[in-house]
């Protein structure tokens, strides 16, 4: 059994949604979506590895020894933008749902 997930939805007076996108849930079933990639998580010559966050006007990080390390920092960075949280655990991509 895995372990249980959380997933931060921001719910706006017009009933839009917007989170960093996860598949925990099926966002389908808020209506129509429209999802954005926030990040470009890539190696270097070297085998470092980079996460450019220049889809949403973000900065490049890094370098990272592993890739996931990369992810880890592409997560804690768009969690402080997105929710004003470093805790989420989500991919980056960014999605809107429209009622």
């Amino acid at each position: 059994m895995s372990e249980p997930t959380e997933m931060q939805l921001v719910v706006d007076a017009a009933g839009n949604v917007q989170c960093i996108y996860d598949e925990e849930l099926d966002l389908r079933k808020l209506g129509k979506l429209q999802i954005t990639r926030a990040s470009h998580v890539e190696p270097d010559a070297d085998g470092y590895w980079w996460a450019d966050m220049g889809p949403v006007d973000g900065p490049v990080l890094g370098p990272f020894g592993s890739r996931s390390a990369a992810l880890a920092a592409e997560r804690v960075w768009l969690g402080g933008v997105y929710f004003d949280d470093s805790s989420t655990s989500a991919p980056a991509e960014t999605c809107v749902a429209t009622p």
